[in-house]
């Protein structure tokens, strides 16, 4: 049996996390006030799906249920679930909420993306194939 190194305990973990900035929590905060939610009955749901100009899309959602296969992180007092299956693409991302000139949002940065689209809601990882979907294909942004 091999010991582990607490840097490498370290790397492990944070691989297994999608990080939620305080930014982030605080638009998250914001969203459920104004639904007259709570943050102990409800998460942020973040998850992939096929589709978009890229191949995969990222997908957020309030969800009041979680499951038993989800991955379950808390920042600030809110709760961020991930699919087992969507984690395998997000591991390492961080979910942020911005707010310049350009326009507000949520922005999720991705380490295992390889190519993103202009919009930023679409991307493809190393795995997904070579393959790109242009916009002129009927893809385009979402």
């Amino acid at each position: 049996m091999a010991l582990l190194t607490l840097d490498e305990i370290a790397v492990e973990t944070y691989e297994e996390v999608v990080t939620l900035t305080p930014s982030g929590a605080q638009a998250v905060q914001g969203l459920l006030q104004r639904r007259n939610f709570t943050a102990d009955q409800y998460a942020l749901r973040v998850f992939v799906k096929g589709g978009g100009c890229s191949g995969f899309e990222y997908g957020m959602a309030l969800e009041g249920q979680s499951r038993e296969t989800d991955f379950s992180f808390e920042y600030d007092g809110v709760r961020v679930v991930v699919d087992e299956v969507s984690m395998e693409y997000l591991r390492g991302a961080t979910v942020d909420y911005v707010d310049d000139l350009m326009g507000s949002g949520f922005k999720i940065e991705n380490p295992n993306a390889v190519a993103a689209c202009g919009c930023g809601s679409s991307f493809r990882t190393k795995d997904s194939g070579a393959e790109s979907h242009s916009h002129s294909a009927g893809g385009g942004c979402h």
